[in-house]
This record gives C-alpha cells, structure tokens and sequence, in this order.
C-alpha cells in the first residue's frame, strides 16, 4: 500500500474536542493514519457534559461512509456513537458491502457525564448487527455491564466478564479496566478463540480523563489500518492513552481532555 493508512470514524461530534470524533481524528492523526469521519450525530458538550444532541438522519450518514469509502477506501473502519437502532441497521448494511474492512467497534452508551449516548432500546440491535461484524470491540465495564445484562462489579470479575463478552459477541473483546479503581488500570484482551491477555499502566490520579475511550478505540483501529496484529495494536493503544493522560493540558472545569499529541508514539 502507497501512502498513509486509511482509517473511517464513525461517529458522534464533542464540540469540547475531548472525545468523538475530534478525539479520533486527533489520535489517528498523530499515529500518521489518514482520518475520514461519517458524523452520526452533533453534541453540544464541554468538559461539564452533553447538553443537547441533535442525531444526523441515518441517510446522510450512509452517505458519508460511501462517499469516503467508494472514492479513498479505507483500512479499518472505527464505530463509535451509534444513537438509533435505525441508524445501526443503516451502519450494518454499509458495512455488509464492504466485508473485508476490519472494524473496531466501541459501544459507546453514555458519556463521561452521565448523559446517554444509546438509546436503550437500541442495545438489542448494537449487540445484533454489529458486534458480531467487529474485529474487535472495546467496552467498558459499564458498557459491559449493559451488554450482559449483569454488572462487573470489580477488576476480578473483568476475566469472566471477557470470556463471556467474547461469546456473546462471536468475536474478540477489550475490556477497558480505566471505570474501576486500584493502583493499576487493566485491560484485557480476549480472543474469539480463547486467548487472554492484560495490559497494564499506572493509574494516574486525575480529573482529565475526557475521551479515553474513543482514543484508545482509535489507537487500536489505527494500529489495525497500519497493519499490526490485534495484540500489538492494543499494547500500543495502551501506552499512547496512557502518555495522553500523564500530560493532560488540564483545560476546563470538569473532566478534562487528554493530550492526544504526546509525543513518540507514531505507528512502525
């Protein structure tokens, strides 16, 4: 392949620019992956919350998709804020013609401030139509939690909540460990065939901690668009969210954003 890797992000706008689609866009820019964005929906947020989302009709976001993968193409496709089970269907259906993309689904349900990003009737067709698609997915523990219908309760339950994350989906899980507490924060790796893995960095005592989620599921896509196996991608996700956090701007008065420009992380 000539040129950068080609990522498309599929999701919902942080006028912040912690998390979303900013927060993709920034990640794979500084891991050297060009970035396309089908927006899913525009919220109006700070690092105080989500006050108003107006959702992109499902339409207009199939066309964003087939306009950028029909002309550039694309390497990975990331999923992250799909609001609607209608728009779910729409994002499945695209994807269906495209069935050799890997995709890296985060489910994204609520944001940092409580506010919900999912309707709940929409688990259901999440769960359907497009985990089972994914390369990979990359839940939370609260996420999680609504997936299975069960909550984890703490990091030793993250194991068998994996395992079971990866049967109910048909395919490999990262269970992002940053919602529980301990010195560390772990994350697991857990295979569609079985195969276990953790991932461990310092838990760094902070408030800004806005739009890890979508950055490490966009350094882990990224890591795919380039090329690299699923377990080197998520190791290296790891490290980059957590030098991004070590150097938070500390900007705003909630929870703030990240540094997505920590330097020395380019993909290999």
């Amino acid at each position: 392949m000539s040129g950068p890797a080609r990522l498309l992000i599929v999701a919902g706008s942080d006028s912040g620019g912690g998390a979303g689609i900013q927060a993709d866009i920034k990640t794979a820019s500084a891991l050297g992956v060009y970035a396309m964005t089908a927006v899913t929906a525009i919220t109006v947020q700070n690092t105080l919350g989500v006050t108003d989302v107006h959702p992109i009709p499902p339409a207009i976001v199939q066309a964003q998709m087939e306009a950028c993968l029909e002309d550039i193409g694309a390497d990975a496709i990331k999923l992250g804020m799909l609001h609607s089970s209608e728009l779910i269907a729409t994002v499945a259906r695209v994807l269906a013609k495209y069935p050799v993309i890997p995709v890296i689904a985060d489910p994204v349900m609520v944001a940092k401030g409580g506010s919900a990003l999912l309707e709940e009737s929409a688990v259901s067709t999440l769960t359907e139509l497009i985990l089972p698609r994914a390369l990979v997915i990359t839940p939370n523990t609260e996420e999680a939690s609504v997936i299975l219908g069960e909550k984890v309760p703490h990091a030793l339950g993250m194991v068998a909540a994996a395992a079971r994350l990866a049967e109910v989906a048909g395919t490999n899980v990262v269970l992002k460990g940053g919602h529980l507490t301990g010195a560390g924060v772990t994350n697991y790796l857990h295979t569609a065939d079985g195969a276990l893995s953790s991932f461990v960095t310092p838990r760094i005592d902070t408030r800004n901690t806005h739009g890890t989620g979508c950055t490490l599921a966009s350094a882990i896509a990224s890591g795919i668009a380039a090329g690299l196996p699923l377990a080197d991608a998520v190791a290296h996700a790891c490290r980059f969210v957590y030098e991004a956090i070590a150097s938070a701007p500390a900007l705003g008065s909630g929870h703030g954003p990240i540094n997505h420009l920590a330097a020395g992380h380019r993909l290999p």
